[in-house]
């Protein structure tokens, strides 16, 4: 149960988070529980959702960024945005199980989503402390810069929705899964 309330409807969310929930329920189908939970700041909302529609015009391809939000979730032992986002990448990204499987160890079969997986997870184990090779492995792979400062970017995005989940408990409206919590050395 969540430890602060969600509200059950977007009617029962703060009046300026209405519109931003209208906004998640016509792109989306239904408001996840994170959304309204979130709106009980709509400023946070706000922010949380321009950063995301921003990042989502970038050069990263939706199923990689779906890859990171797997990784980064099992790093923080998020079990919300690890059911979530297993749900998303079956579902709407087609993605298999085995590669999903993959993902939320850090890891990936397609070589390119795998540098930028490598990359993010060892961005988010050491809270920023990688190596120059690190960087370079990731160039090598055919990573651009603006791509590996869009990795950190929805390094960011996905930390802060694994910290609203983990710090509220969110209830999670997706097929539930159990994450990891592997920050462990890289």
């Amino acid at each position: 149960m969540s430890r602060i309330p969600t509200p059950e409807s977007i009617e029962a969310a703060p009046a300026a988070a209405r519109p931003l929930l209208e906004a998640v329920k016509a792109q989306l189908g239904k408001v996840p529980n994170m959304h309204r939970l979130i709106a009980n700041s709509p400023a946070s909302l706000d922010g949380y959702l321009a950063f995301s529609g921003a990042l989502g015009k970038g050069e990263l391809a939706p199923s990689t960024r779906h890859k990171i939000a797997l990784a980064v979730a099992n790093v923080n032992g998020c079990d919300y945005c690890d059911s979530a986002h297993s749900f998303i990448s079956s579902v709407m990204m087609k993605t298999q199980d085995d590669e999903i499987g993959l993902n939320r160890t850090g890891r990936s079969a397609d070589p390119k989503a795998d540098a930028a997986i490598v990359l993010a997870r060892k961005i988010t184990v050491s809270r920023g402390a990688v190596s120059v090779a690190d960087i370079e492995a990731a160039r090598a792979a055919g990573l651009s810069d603006g791509v590996l400062v869009e990795i950190v970017a929805h390094i960011a995005a996905n930390v802060f929705t694994n910290y609203i989940n983990e710090v509220f408990k969110t209830d999670i409206d997706f097929p539930a899964r159990k994450a990891t919590r592997i920050a462990e050395t890289v």
